[in-house]
């Protein structure tokens, strides 16, 4: 790690430590106040001594805790050199960045941290400028058709290459086989959805007008909530020249609807809310990032989160964006077990997204909105499978070169081949 990004680690868990304190402080205070509640007048000489004591105490463990902390991040950075190497220059470095911008990206954002990921075009795991000279240097095949990777929560664009030992990554299949020209988007995924989709509905204007070739197709790929940002930029891009040439939109195991798991953390923290004694703890549990909390409910768009009471049992629903009409769009879910061997009525998933909202279904069995021929089920297989599958590459292969896909009634054997295929998951 470099001296700058040692401090910016201490930075953050300054303020966390200090948040823990001020979490503590007020649970004291709250349980304090029912003793003096229950002893009546005859204890206010008393609780205002003590309130003075306990405030002052706690406030001087509050500043020493976050100056603690932050003091011996600068003292460590002291002892790195200027020339050490980046913490994004190790795949684990940035599989620690990645997953901590995705729990407090949103925070790391505000503070201008040295740790907060912006939102950049990637090639072999650095950063392209979007210029004509330096991604004309760094895609010296370019071609007119491009496919645009979107990475999920807590990941990063390494995340493509997850199992690249056992199958060849989506991007390099796909550029050696149908001539597209692969690229990587990274950003902070503990931001907005509708934040991080305005900024790519911006990046993609200067990456077309900039691309050596003229651009003929776009492709876009995302995974979890990387789908949900890819729509968010197609609606935010209205007066913008690219979603024409968008062609194709996937969504692999993107939550269109939710993610019950999160919701069932705003119900919690609602309800220690309303608990004077377990408010500090709602405090913690309503410090995950807004990237988290939109994707718990789907959200795209500002209006989405906008207002909203933060202590709330039951979250708004999100606003109903319609699809860019002049793409095809492509929906990929998985299950870990398959469907057909699970219990009736029981609604599975890929342990994190279930089948109906990565279907975009509100409720299971609703209508889909699209042909049948364009959803596609993968059995067997994780959230993260869903990065690096044999059966689902050949699905989008097949989608994107025009061939005949698989019926309804050849889902389930198209699933037996990606389940017995040598490393398959």
């Amino acid at each position: 790690m470099r001296p700058e990004e040692v401090t910016a680690v201490g930075d953050l868990a300054g303020e966390a430590a200090s948040g823990l304190t001020s979490q503590i402080r007020e649970m004291h205070r709250v349980i304090a106040q029912r003793v003096w509640d229950a002893v009546g007048v005859a204890a206010a000489p008393v609780q205002v001594a003590h309130d003075q004591i306990a405030d002052k105490a706690y406030w001087a463990a509050r500043v020493t805790a976050r100056a603690l902390v932050r003091g011996g991040a600068r003292a460590i950075s002291l002892t790195r050199p200027d020339d050490a190497p980046s913490i994004d220059e190790s795949p684990r470095g940035r599989l620690a960045v990645g997953a901590l911008n995705g729990a407090f990206g949103d925070v790391l954002h505000r503070r201008a941290n040295e740790l907060a990921l912006g939102m950049t075009v990637r090639c072999a795991g650095r950063d392209v400028a979007v210029s004509p000279a330096a991604l004309a240097a760094a895609f010296p095949e370019a071609t007119g058709r491009l496919v645009l990777f979107v990475h999920g929560l807590c990941e990063t664009d390494d995340a493509w290459e997850l199992g690249a030992e056992r199958h060849v990554p989506y991007g390099v299949r796909l550029q050696t086989e149908l001539g597209y020209t692969s690229l990587y988007l990274r950003y902070n995924t503990g931001r907005h959805v509708s934040e991080n989709g305005r900024e790519l509905a911006g990046l993609l204007e200067r990456l077309v007008e900039a691309w050596p070739v003229e651009v003929g197709e776009i492709a876009m790929i995302g995974h979890s909530m990387g789908g949900l940002v890819s729509r968010s930029a197609c609606h935010y891009a209205v007066d913008h020249a690219w979603p024409s040439k968008v062609a194709h939109v996937f969504t692999l195991g993107t939550p269109h609807v939710g993610v019950p798991i999160e919701k069932a953390a705003t119900a919690t923290a609602a309800a220690l809310a309303r608990v004077p004694e377990t408010r500090g703890l709602a405090h913690a549990l309503n410090a995950r990032s807004s990237g988290i909390q939109d994707l718990g409910h789907g959200y795209l768009v500002d209006e989405d989160w906008l207002d909203q009471e933060p202590y709330a049992f039951i979250k708004r629903v999100g606003s109903e964006i319609p699809f860019l009409p002049s793409a095809n769009h492509y929906f990929v879910s998985a299950t870990v077990t398959r469907e057909l061997d699970a219990p009736v009525g029981r609604v599975v998933g890929d342990l994190l997204v279930l089948h109906p909202s990565a279907w975009g279904q509100a409720r299971r069995g609703q209508r889909l909105r699209f042909p049948v021929e364009q959803y596609r089920h993968v059995g067997g297989a994780s959230h993260l499978d869903l990065l690096n599958h044999p059966a689902i590459y050949e699905q989008i292969c097949k989608w994107l070169a025009g061939r005949a896909v698989p019926t309804e009634g050849e889902f389930v054997a198209a699933e037996d081949v990606g389940r017995s295929a040598p490393g398959s998951t």
